[in-house]
């Protein structure tokens, strides 16, 4: 008998439990986009946002994108891409230090960030400015879900299992997946842990079903 996969992601899968952990807020960007040269956007959400409220495309400025999915997400909507990175906030320091410090940046994000990379820049000297977009905050349907004993747990995000914890704890029989390093940093010690290969879902899900 296959061991029930549950995915916490504000994406779903067709193979997994899905269960959605965030409740998400989102802000009007009342910014004037003129501004600054290029975005640095780290989640798929931002794009959403823009399109949400009809930003206009010739406003949109080409974006460093932290990873695979928040690229295709804000190239979905028209806009242009200026570089990907290798899905970690930390890695984004190496691609700003490419430009020069003159360079306007507009890191369009969270409320509630896991890197400090920005800040960093800042006291190298490059300039970045920051605008908060959205604001998420833990779902009850986290806590509604009940969790089998044998389950195998995909988290997509920091966030996901800060979530879950607030409502759950890990067994020892449970089988954990994340899907990157910042995220694995939230799982408590004593547990194993599967990284995925890459930061998608579908990498998740590969090593899910082998378990």
């Amino acid at each position: 008998m296959k061991k029930p996969i549950y995915l916490f992601s504000i994406s779903s899968h067709p193979d997994a439990i899905s269960v959605n952990p965030l409740n998400i807020e989102f802000f009007p960007p009342d910014i004037d986009f003129s501004q600054y040269d290029y975005f640095i956007i780290t989640s798929k959400q931002i794009a959403k946002i823009l399109s949400f409220y009809e930003v206009e495309k010739e406003s949109l400025k080409p974006a460093l994108c932290i990873s695979k999915q928040s690229a295709k997400s804000y190239k979905a909507i028209g806009a242009e891409l200026l570089d990907v990175a290798k899905g970690y906030g930390d890695t984004l320091v190496e691609y700003i230090q490419n430009y020069p410090k003159e360079t306007k940046w507009l890191y369009l994000r969270a409320e509630v960030v896991a890197s400090d990379f920005a800040q960093l820049c800042r006291e190298e000297g490059y300039k970045i400015e920051e605008k908060i977009l959205y604001r998420s905050s833990c779902s009850q349907r986290v806590g509604e879900v009940e969790i089998a004993k044998d389950a195998i747990l995909l988290f997509t995000s920091p966030s996901s299992v800060e979530c879950f914890l607030n409502y759950h704890t890990f067994r020892a029989e449970h089988q954990i997946v994340v899907i990157g390093k910042t995220t694995l940093k939230k799982i408590p010690k004593g547990f194993s842990v599967s990284l995925a290969k890459e930061q998608t879902i579908e990498s998740c899900m590969q090593i899910a079903t082998t378990l």
